[in-house]
């Protein structure tokens, strides 16, 4: 099955699942993160992708993951020597029920299995025809490189806050692993490319395995409508700056629409590692968070994953499950029984698990012969010394326990340390009267909600454990403080798992509590595990991916960048480059201009260390001023003192300081000041609040101007900085309430300025200056870099509509850098502006020795 738009894709590689009930696919109840997203930005795809989507198209959903949801076993005697089933409890055949019944379901993905290469078109072609799986082949020595080298020892290891500080504490970073890496998932987006109709499917790309495959689908098809869901914790930024190809793995992900995590803690990592290694900010909209990143809006979700509340129940009513209920009751008859289910890893906390109950029979010697832990052990996903180190101090542990608080008919620590069916683990969840979960770290634990359902019971588990009405339903969670579920069970007991009294103390307490109130708390966890199942969880993550995708026809979008630096630049369809050859054709053809340049970040590089104009600048101006047809002024923030110093070889150069609060007609002029403003008195009120954050803010600094005061915190921890930007805005918003002047926020500023003062009235008074006396201006241009230039932009713009001008002038309103603007025009860095404005003057071909005096406007009659 290829896609209907894949004639031009190069590389091109060569019915019912469910058995169980499905979820209910109603939304029961508003999640507390919202669901609806507003004002989004889109994109635009190439390559062969139309202009509009189609209008007639069955919904298809693309679901890429590291593993398909299949079962895979060799059969001689079927075709082609495979059998394969779907794999029930796998999440992403699950998550199925949030999608509605018409949507096509496709899956990418490796098998469990290594396929003969003589046998992978056959099966490849069998899988997507009866079970709607693309399989993603993997050469063997990739596949290790890339999953049980790179994944599993090096990017899982650091994501659960494990440095390999040492080569006996994990692997070290290899270019070589992050290679094989590189090579899988491109691979895995070839396989993509395969099926995808760009224009019309959506693609959900699932956890750490596929972090930078966003790129290889976003540089095909700019316009791909891409959500990605990190079901692994993500670690704080101290811990993920560690990484070499950290920025790699960001401006990857940041090339999905929609980004999920489990957890808030998990996206504010996420966010303070974007903010701190790539600079960039992010705000709350109406409830939504996102991402300014080159145009686009990245969303960030957080919604934790949930069950599957059919399946659980089909296997509940099960007679094997019956069967089994009675068999455990005869079996530990009398004992309360503590279950816990872990993989076999080192985060699972099974070691410490063991020695907080070792603590509970040594201080309670009355639960010993009555409390047993059952710990069913899931084998483990990867292989080594740490692997090793843990299985064998679990069974030390379990032994040590049995054998100073057993005896021969009583063992408090079962351990069930091999395969068991899921119906076998249901049962221990159906008679266990309470679940731990004691992870050191951990993403989206599944098992307390699982535990929760299960002690919900059904007829033929209420009868086995004569349970005769529902108000007798009880359970207790103890739950470790670090796991993804821990947010949202209210009414379990959080533990620290490294406090191994406070666990042993929470397991007492579990199993004492009074029913009724085991009661309580098993209903509030009932209530929210039954609603936000897994099918809950996909159908809120696909309608706000759909609402992130809705505007990606409705601007235009090119792709930047080399390899996995690649980025999507999503603008308005009227934002487009400034021509130098459109720009001097027109500059020749016009009288009376007007240019306004912006200082840094414009003429001169916010990242230069020199802050002196060049002296190729100063000769470029020099050759604007002369030609008697132009009016060019430098219109900055800064301070007259600097500005007036650096421009003094510019004799006919207007300098607009401070915003326009001073400003000068050449160096044979005074300063003159707004006439707007005459008290500053509220200087004594601003600068002690200013002081006091500065004291307190590491980093920071006050900038004293005569006509405004500006704290800066670009040095300052981007966090920290910005959490007190924000509070100094609103401190000084509240002093300052009844005083002449406005408080800013910008780019790592805080301003306070007199109202009335902006580069955009400078603008506004000269140019109508110039028309008053007769000079309206046929030409305009004005560049700058940052949020104080957009009221220029919008000044001039509004010129247009001015009825007092006998011709609509040609505008140019120019920024620096590609992104979201007032400005209809943009040009890539300051060396663009200067190689601009060198051809404007050379298309002014004045010779130095040419004297013409230029429109003296009077400051005080602009204002």
């Amino acid at each position: 099955m290829v896609s209907r738009s894949c004639v031009n894709i190069l590389d091109l590689a060569s019915g019912d699942f469910l058995d169980f009930p499905p979820t209910p696919k109603s939304l029961p109840r508003v999640m507390t993160v919202p669901g609806v997203i507003s004002d989004l930005d889109g994109g635009e795809s190439y390559d062969g992708d139309s202009d509009a989507p189609s209008s007639i198209y069955r919904e298809r959903k693309i679901i890429v993951a590291n593993l398909l949801p299949l079962h895979a076993q060799r059969d001689k005697e079927k075709i082609g020597g495979w059998s394969f089933s779907m794999d029930e409890d796998s999440l992403l055949l699950q998550m199925k029920d949030g999608f509605s019944s018409e949507t096509e379901v496709i899956y990418v993905g490796c098998l469990k299995v290594d396929i003969d290469p003589s046998e992978q078109e056959e099966v490849a072609q069998k899988l997507l025809e009866d079970f709607g799986c693309v399989p993603t082949f993997l050469p063997p020595d990739l596949q290790k490189k890339f999953y049980h080298k790179f994944c599993k020892q090096q990017l899982w290891p650091l994501f659960h806050y494990m440095l390999p500080i040492s080569p006996d504490h994990g692997e070290r970073f290899n270019r070589s692993l992050w290679q094989a890496y590189v090579s899988a998932n491109k691979i895995f987006a070839d396989k993509v490319m395969e099926v995808i109709n760009p224009e019309e499917d959506y693609v959900w790309v699932h956890d750490y395995h596929l972090m930078i495959l966003p790129t290889f689908l976003r540089k095909r098809f700019n316009r791909v409508k891409l959500g990605f869901f990190l079901h692994s914790p993500f670690p704080s930024s101290e811990i993920y700056r560690t990484l070499p190809v950290r920025d790699e793995i960001l401006k990857s992900m940041l090339n999905s629409d929609l980004i999920g995590f489990h957890t808030f803690d998990y996206a504010r990592h996420f966010l303070s590692c974007c903010s701190r290694m790539l600079g960039l900010d992010y705000e709350s909209k109406r409830g939504h968070i996102g991402l300014e990143y080159f145009g686009r809006t990245v969303y960030i979700k957080i919604l934790p994953v949930g069950v599957h509340m059919g399946r659980l129940q089909s296997v509940l009513n099960l007679p094997s499950t019956h069967m089994k209920v009675k068999e455990i009751q005869e079996q530990l008859k009398g004992k309360k029984i503590i279950v816990g289910v872990d993989d076999m890893d080192i985060f699972k906390g099974i070691s410490l698990k063991l020695l907080a109950m070792e603590q509970l029979l040594q201080q309670h010697t009355e639960l010993q012969g009555q409390l047993v832990l059952v710990q069913i052990v899931k084998p483990a996903r990867s292989t080594g010394k740490d692997v090793q180190e843990a299985k064998r101090e679990t069974y030390t542990t379990a032994k040590r326990i049995n054998e100073t608080y057993g005896s021969p008919v009583y063992d408090p620590v079962i351990l069930i340390d091999h395969q068991i069916p899921l119906y076998e683990t249901i049962a221990y969840y159906c008679v266990a009267e309470c679940c731990i979960v004691n992870a050191v770290r951990d993403g989206m634990n599944l098992v307390p909600y699982k535990y929760v359902v299960c002690r919900q019971g059904s007829p033929l588990v209420d009868e086995a454990t004569n349970i005769s009405s529902p108000s007798c339903r009880t359970s207790m969670l103890v739950v470790s403080e670090f796991i993804g579920c821990s947010p949202s069970l209210s009414g379990a007991i959080r533990v620290n798992p490294w406090d191994v009294d406070a666990v042993a103390d929470a397991l007492n307490v579990a199993i004492t509590i009074p029913d009724a109130e085991k009661q309580l708390r098993h209903e509030k966890h009932y209530r929210y595990v039954s609603t936000h199942d897994v099918a809950y969880w996909a159908r809120s993550f696909m309608q706000d991916l759909e609402r992130a995708c809705k505007d990606h026809f409705s601007k235009r979008c090119w792709g930047i960048g080399f390899g996995l630096g690649f980025r999507v630049v999503s603008l308005s369809p009227n934002f487009r480059k400034l021509s130098i050859d459109h720009i001097v054709s027109i500059y020749k053809r016009t009288n009376r201009r007007a240019i306004f340049l912006d200082y840094d970040g414009t003429i001169v590089p916010q990242t230069s260390m020199s802050k002196t104009p060049s002296p190729e600048v100063i000769s470029i101006l020099n050759n604007l001023c002369r030609d008697p047809k132009n009016i060019v002024f430098i219109v900055s923030g800064r301070g007259k003192d600097s500005l007036g110093e650096w421009f003094t070889p510019c004799e006919k150069l207007g300098v607009a300081a401070e915003h326009g609060y001073f400003i000068r007609w050449g160096t044979s002029s005074d300063w003159e000041t707004c006439n707007l403003v005459a008290d500053f008195d509220w200087k004594r009120i601003a600068e002690p609040v200013m002081q006091l954050y500065t004291e307190t803010t590491d980093g920071s600094f006050i900038e004293f101007k005569e006509s405004a005061l500006v704290w800066h915190h670009q040095d300052a921890d981007p966090d920290f900085g910005s959490c007190q930007a924000k509070e100094l805005l609103d401190h000084l918003e509240n002093v300052l309430a009844n005083e002449p002047v406005v408080v800013k926020r910008g780019q790592h500023i805080v301003e306070v300025k007199p109202q009335g003062v902006s580069k955009g009235l400078v603008a506004d008074k000269l140019i109508s200056t110039m028309v008053s006396r007769g000079q309206a201006p046929d030409f305009v241009l004005c560049i700058g870099d940052d949020r104080s230039d957009e009221d220029m932009f919008e000044t001039i713009s509004t010129t247009v509509i001015n009825p007092s001008l006998p011709a609509v002038p040609e505008i140019f309103a120019c920024t620096v850098g590609q992104k979201p603007s007032k400005a209809k025009y943009y040009v890539d860095d300051t060396s663009d502006v200067v190689r601009m404005l060198k051809g404007l003057a050379a298309a002014s071909n004045i010779k130095p020795t040419i004297h013409s005096p230029p429109v003296r406007v009077s400051f005080e009659s602009a204002y």
